[in-house]
């Protein structure tokens, strides 16, 4: 059994060498190192995957959601809802531009933002709802855009964990999620489900007014050049990332079904044990399995992990500190005991290695150890 990882990049990279190799040689050949075709062409490759009509790339997954909050001209105080379970990023931008973060509970089995306590989140000073596609599973976004279309609310969609995820709303039709929003973010971090080979970042959107001030937003508020009609910022994907990122776009449906196979098979080997509580997933979602999440029960998180370290098998804890008890976040109206699902989950998750290239011995030798601290066996 070859070594366990967390994400095996190698490996996956080892199945696309040639091709790869040869499209970043062409890079390097041409010069065309910023903003050249292949970053266009990926945009258009994109824009028709999604099924969306405008695709904006960027240089990180951070960037696309504080590029995304300045093209809605929102001002210093203005409320922005998100989930309290979640990486910084998504709060951070919010504090960046001056904004107020109004921080939520999430769904006990989604771990997604609760739509309940966005509704009673909601003042007159609220302009925009960020959810959040956690772990690959995506928001239940047909009542929540109805809430934003009552209260007149952007909604930035946080897909940087769950690109080639599908939605399926109650009439039947299904989108992609990171389109059904005023925008759409995401981040092609090495590790993300479609990424690149450092940073790299994009914006979806169907408003084609929106579209143009993220274009120039992106390039020092330019739309000609040299002339700089607002405050922007620097932030572009380089054409090796985006030959990179061409190379792996035609895969990423096969890429995100080895994660569900992957997913079903840690789910039939840990079912039976009645200390671990699977992935939820409903017929509305089609869960690609960023990360695969298992909450422990009766406190006995902390020893798997020192169980699992012993064993070098790796493993994440996403995420171990609420936001709302961040330093860098904290504010009064935070309040710790109204965040009673949040505080239950950063003791309970625990996230086994997830990744294209899992072999089914490296699963069961996981799930093995698993059941050996939680005394149960594999049948």
């Amino acid at each position: 059994m070859k070594k366990i990882q967390m994400v095996d990049l190698q490996t996956q990279y080892q199945s696309l060498k040639p091709v790869i190799d040869q499209n970043i040689q062409n890079v390097i050949d041409s010069a065309r190192f910023i903003n050249g075709p292949d970053v266009k062409s990926l945009q258009q490759e994109l824009s028709d995957y999604l099924g969306v009509k405008h695709v904006i790339t960027c240089g990180n997954g951070t960037d696309a959601l504080q590029i995304s909050l300045m093209a809605l001209d929102l001002k210093p105080g203005d409320e922005v809802i998100t989930a309290d379970f979640t990486f910084a990023a998504t709060v951070e931008v919010i504090g960046l531009l001056n904004l107020t973060p109004v921080l939520v509970d999430v769904n006990p089995d989604t771990f997604n933002i609760d739509l309940e306590q966005v509704k009673k989140a909601i003042t007159p000073k609220t302009k925009a709802i960020i959810p959040v596609h956690l772990f690959g599973q995506a928001v239940d976004m047909e009542p929540l855009l109805k809430i934003a279309e009552e209260y007149n609310l952007y909604v930035v969609e946080d897909n940087a964990q769950a690109i080639g995820s599908e939605y399926k709303f109650s009439d039947g039709r299904v989108a992609k999620t990171g389109t059904m929003g005023t925008l759409g973010t995401t981040s092609f971090f090495p590790s993300k489900n479609l990424g690149c080979y450092g940073d790299g970042g994009a914006i979806f959107t169907n408003d084609d007014h929106l579209a143009h001030r993220l274009r120039g937003i992106v390039n020092h508020g330019m739309y000609k050049r040299y002339y700089h009609d607002e405050i922007g910022v620097n932030s572009r994907l380089d054409s090796i990332q985006a030959t990179v990122l061409r190379t792996k776009l035609p895969y990423l449906d096969i890429y995100n079904e080895k994660r569900i196979q992957a997913a079903t098979l840690y789910n039939r080997l840990l079912g039976d044990c009645e200390q671990v509580i699977l992935p939820f997933h409903d017929a509305k979602s089609k869960h690609v399995f960023h990360q695969y999440t298992l909450r422990i029960k009766n406190g006995k998180r902390d020893a798997l992990a020192e169980h699992l370290k012993e064993k070098n098998i790796p493993f994440g804890i996403y995420y171990p500190v609420p936001l709302h008890m961040q330093k860098a976040y904290m504010r009064d109206e935070f309040v710790h005991k109204n965040y009673p699902v949040t505080n239950q989950l950063v003791q309970e998750v625990i996230s086994l290695p997830m990744h294209t290239e899992l072999e089914v011995e490296q699963q069961e030798y996981i799930c093995g150890i698993v059941l050996d601290l939680l005394k149960w066996k594999i049948e």
